[in-house]
């Protein structure tokens, strides 16, 4: 009798693991394969030293369209591994986080976080931690089981063969608990007066956070201007804020004259919008050098491609600092490394702005508890205390800062394949390599010459002039990421432009060597 696999009317899309949890278009994220992935996850759990059958698996979600119909895919999963669903809410991924590692169960958020709504995702936290790199291989291990098993079973017992559930998996009602407690973490440590007499304009659009935000600021003294709310998702990428963003950030400081700042999150709320009250946004690497300082880290930890302002900044300041890959996974390794090593205040964050603390921070008589994820809300807060306690503008803060610019963008339906052997070409910090990027990287461009390649993660080449192109293909999209560092902001976006630029920029002419030494 034909199994499973063979009564599918479709090419399965197996999900796989970017740098931060599954991602996939939402046609290839059929019930089966979130069934599957979730099944997989939970075996994997029931390996671990100290793991309690008897414990919830924490659910939340998104505002995608998508989200529901994945959340009760994963609920199915969930009952089908023995264990109970305590289902959170559509909340932020650092509220659902915060919520379950304190109360040491496992966890899945649905979110494709910043990506388009064609897409979306699944996050898994172990019992008190986030998923790290060295977890995926046997997480991978055991989806492959899970699928050989289901897929091999006889008929099609639990899903149609177009892959949907045959029977929807209710979801328990909603706790708030999660959602109460994100808010409490804030409100207790910081106060009702913190931002008493500050007008915040919150950029809501379809961030999952949006109205939590509100209760937040509110909470902590603030007057809030919500502004922009929708109901169609908006894929806003703190990473690559496009013009018609910054353009529409300069329209609400015009509209919101007296406004201390204008801020926002992405859609899960995990990487946060900084914006003065000129309507200037600031990136998320410098955002992370202003509360590193203003919380007292003793020690930093944040990706390689960071604006290299925050290195000499924090070594001025006498706090080690270590560069890591790109991926919260990898800040959170090297920040545990910070910490037995004796260091007490460790911080990590990354050039999405997404900020995580190691440990339980004090401040002012009060704790703030470790949040080893990513988290929006506390950067943003800090940000307008810090300019708060100097009686600063929000832009003067900003301005006080070593002055190097950064800019990033990407260039999409650029080949998986061909940006794996970018990586690989350009692999060697050599006079070969060297010359052979400065045949792209140009003087023609404004270039000067290559001094030295990183590749840490993707292609990081600093030029004797001061520029730094770094080159990123995505973990899991057909994307290859830009980000740049020079010493104008008009240099840096040049940079930027001169590599995405279509039909005929530096990345596509990469593309076109590799692809012609491919066919030859």
């Amino acid at each position: 009798m034909a199994g499973l696999r063979e009564k599918l009317t479709y090419e399965p899309a197996e999900l796989a693991f970017g740098t931060s949890g599954l991602r996939g278009l939402v046609t290839d994220m059929t019930d089966l394969e979130c069934y599957i992935n979730t099944l997989g996850f939970l075996r994997f759990v029931e390996t671990l030293p100290g793991e309690r059958a008897e414990d919830p698996v924490y659910l939340a979600g998104d505002l995608r369209d998508s989200t529901p119909r994945i959340l009760a895919a994963v609920a199915a999963a969930i009952h089908e591994a023995g264990r109970r669903v305590e289902y959170l809410g559509l909340i932020p991924t650092p509220a659902i986080a915060n919520y379950a590692l304190r109360h040491g169960g496992p966890a899945i958020m649905v979110t494709g976080s910043h990506i388009p709504a064609d897409r979306n995702g699944i996050k898994f936290y172990k019992p008190g931690a986030e998923v790290m790199k060295e977890d995926e291989v046997a997480i991978k291990s055991a989806v492959a089981k899970v699928r050989a098993d289901l897929y091999g079973q006889a008929g099609l017992k639990l899903f149609t063969p177009e892959g949907a559930l045959l029977e929807t998996t209710e979801l328990p009602a909603e706790k708030k608990a999660a959602r109460s407690d994100y808010l409490e973490r804030y409100a207790q440590v910081f106060g009702p007066k913190a931002l008493s007499d500050r007008q915040i304009v919150l950029y809501q659009h379809s961030a999952v956070g949006r109205d939590l935000i509100v209760e937040i600021f509110e909470a902590l003294g603030a007057e809030v201007v919500p502004v922009g709310r929708s109901d169609v998702f908006v894929p806003i990428d703190s990473e690559n804020v496009k013009p018609d963003d910054a353009e529409y950030f300069h329209q609400l400081s015009s509209e919101h004259p007296k406004a201390f700042a204008i801020v926002s999150t992405d859609g899960d709320s995990d990487r946060p919008f900084v914006i003065d009250e000129l309507g200037e946004f600031h990136r998320g690497d410098v955002l992370g050098m202003v509360v590193a300082e203003w919380l007292g880290a003793d020690a930093a930890a944040y990706p390689v491609s960071t604006n290299d302002a925050v290195d000499q900044h924090l070594t001025d300041k006498g706090v080690p600092w270590e560069h890591t890959r790109i991926g919260s996974p990898y800040v959170i390794t090297a920040m545990n490394k910070a910490i037995e090593s004796g260091k007490q205040r460790v911080v990590g964050w990354e050039v999405n702005g997404g900020f995580l603390t190691g440990g339980d921070i004090e401040i002012k008589g009060q704790v703030l508890p470790a949040l080893p994820t990513r988290d929006a809300f506390l950067p943003i807060l800090i940000a307008l205390l810090a300019a708060s306690d100097k009686l600063l503008k929000v832009s003067e803060l900003f301005a006080a800062l070593p002055r190097r610019y950064t800019q990033a963008g990407l260039i999409d339906d650029f080949p998986v394949e061909v940006s794996k052997q970018l990586v690989k070409r350009f692999a060697k910090d050599d006079d070969l390599v060297k010359g052979e990027l400065e045949g792209y990287f140009n003087s023609d461009h404004g270039f000067g010459k290559v001094s030295s390649v990183n590749t840490l993660d993707g292609v990081r080449i600093y030029f004797n002039n001061g520029d730094i192109a770094h080159l990123r293909p995505s973990g899991n999209a057909p994307q290859l990421r830009i980000y740049s560092v020079a010493n104008s902001q008009e240099r840096a976006d040049a940079i930027v432009a001169q590599a995405i630029a279509e039909p005929d920029g530096i990345f596509r002419r990469i593309e076109q060597a590799v692809t012609a030494e491919a066919e030859a």
